[in-house]
């Protein structure tokens, strides 16, 4: 469930379609984001599931399973 909602904040964000989008995809060298587009989904991230995503575990997050995980181990 998570990885879809991801899946759908990175399809919105790039403008892409959710389906071209898995566990491995890569933020930086697949879906070509940046350091402003990371701060954005960062956000999105704080905001749809109450955590804090710090400059530190911001750096940590290198695929979308990387989101889902850190989602899954910081959600109450």
């Amino acid at each position: 469930m998570i990885l879809e909602e991801i899946k759908e904040i990175l399809a919105d964000h790039f403008e892409i379609t959710p389906g071209s989008i898995d566990g491995e995809t890569l933020l930086v060298d697949d879906l070509g984001a940046g350091e402003l587009d990371l701060a954005d989904i960062a956000m999105d991230i704080e905001d749809q599931y109450s955590v804090e995503v710090t400059e530190e575990a911001l750096e940590g997050l290198k695929t979308v399973e990387d989101i889902v995980l850190f989602i899954e181990e910081n959600v109450d």
